[in-house]
């Protein structure tokens, strides 16, 4: 089981660990609905070193980028972090990903932890077939830490820590910036569905970050949050999880990823998920809400009228709207809001509603 830099943290802290992904994390520390209400009331504090982080930089780095990821990368700013997917022949998703410009003709990339390998090799094939002599990749994640530190605090909490003031990032936006003294990185963005920061630093030092973030914050209520209320964050704002809501059998425009797809542009899998805009979708993702009691879970069934129709992706109850929710696909005549489905629970049936995404929507100040 692989180790971020916080493993003995979590453990000092009372964390639960588990294996996610063949790294060992902290699932919770106290519960996961204290910790996903301190998340959105005040501030939580992530371990996410074992996500992934790609360099690539030379004059063909913009080219290279362009022509593999799905979003349209021109006249994006420096500092300006843009989501995006990369995609398979068939339009199939690879991985969801966030693609930095830190400066002209040098990118960061971040990738999700269970795809990082995977995503790398795909980069190094596309370079190689695509003939892109000047664009450099290198896997910097062993040597990149990173925290995500969300919620409506974050921005008091975090500012005594870093040389720049935080007040005017904009959010999807990045700062090379001094970290208690080290260069790193903070991005005002996040997994939450709050206002936060993205913050990088190195991997032998994000310990030292860990710990001064905790101290400072404690007294705005700072807690360290595990991947438990991660997820019910992430599902309360309507956010996907890959090898939940994305796998390479199921598209950009099958979930809520049409908005970071330019098919006006050529990139890997653009023909294929072309051809399917024309013919029609076969499937989409939905959220819906439980109108009976239960939960529903991954891989549970759908059912329309007596037959099944889908599968639930992701189901939780959500603390902050106190109701219990899920993400599904369905065939797209049932897709429709208001639409009424059968969740199979079990060997009980019960009732749900297809509701607008997401189900939680902070209130900007």
């Amino acid at each position: 089981m692989l180790k971020t830099p916080l493993y003995d943290r979590h453990v000092q802290l009372g964390g639960t660990v588990i294996d996610f992904g063949g790294w060992g994390m902290p699932v919770q520390y106290t519960n996961v609905v204290e910790e996903h209400r301190t998340t959105r009331e005040k501030a939580g504090l992530f371990d996410i070193c074992h996500m992934g982080e790609f360099q690539v930089t030379g004059p063909d780095a913009f080219a290279f980028l362009q022509s593999v990821v799905s979003r349209n990368l021109e006249g994006q700013e420096v500092g300006q972090m843009k989501l995006s997917v990369i995609t398979n022949e068939r339009g199939g998703i690879i991985d969801d990903l966030t693609v930095y410009l830190m400066s002209p003709e040098r990118y960061m990339v971040v990738t999700n932890a269970g795809t990082k390998d995977k995503d790398f090799a795909w980069f190094l094939k596309a370079k190689a077939d695509k003939g892109y002599a000047n664009v450099e990749i290198k896997d910097v994640s062993a040597e990149t830490g990173k925290l995500d530190l969300q919620g409506p605090l974050s921005e008091i909490i975090l500012q005594p820590l870093v040389k720049d003031d935080l007040a005017p990032l904009k959010f999807y936006y990045a700062m090379e910036t001094e970290i208690m003294g080290k260069p790193g990185i903070v991005s005002r963005s996040g997994y939450t569905g709050e206002d936060g920061f993205e913050i990088y630093a190195p991997w032998d030092f994000i310990g030292t970050v860990w710990d001064k973030l905790l101290e400072l914050g404690a007294p705005y209520g700072l807690k360290p949050i595990g991947l438990g209320a991660r997820d019910t964050l992430r599902l309360e704002a309507g956010m996907m999880l890959y090898g939940h809501e994305m796998n390479e059998d199921i598209t950009p425009l099958q979930v809520v990823y049409g908005w970071v797809t330019n098919l006006e542009k050529p990139f890997i899998g653009s023909d294929a998920i072309r051809h399917e805009k024309e013919v029609g979708l076969s499937q989409k993702l939905v959220g819906f809400e439980m109108v009976d009691r239960g939960i529903a879970r991954n891989d549970y069934k759908i059912f329309k009228d007596g037959q099944e129709i889908g599968r639930v992706t992701s189901g939780t109850f959500c603390p902050t709207i106190n109701q219990a929710v899920g993400l599904g696909f369905v065939p797209m005549q049932f897709r429709d809001v208001g639409t009424e489905i059968e969740i199979q629970i079990r060997d009980k049936m019960a009732k749900a509603r297809i509701v607008k995404l997401p189900f939680y929507k902070r209130e900007k100040v």
